[in-house]
């Protein structure tokens, strides 16, 4: 029941990110790595995390903030 419970927030995260890209030409460069450092993380920490909520939440924070800052610098 976890398992199938935890794909599927996954694949609703992955829905929802992509319906955000969307428009994505009308965001800057910082706003598209914050995105793809988002998504990033957010995958890195469920394979960490072995599919967990705060994993894969906490990850895709952190790879958010990452990316924002990286994008900074032009």
């Amino acid at each position: 029941m976890q398992k199938r419970w935890t794909k599927g927030v996954l694949a609703c995260a992955l829905i929802a990110s992509l319906a955000g890209c969307a428009s994505w030409d009308s965001m800057s460069s910082r706003q598209k790595s914050a995105t793809t450092g988002a998504g990033v993380g957010g995958v890195a920490g469920a394979v960490i995390s072995g599919g967990g909520i705060l994993g894969t939440v906490g990850g895709a924070a952190i790879g958010g903030v990452i990316g924002d800052q990286i994008g900074k610098n032009p």
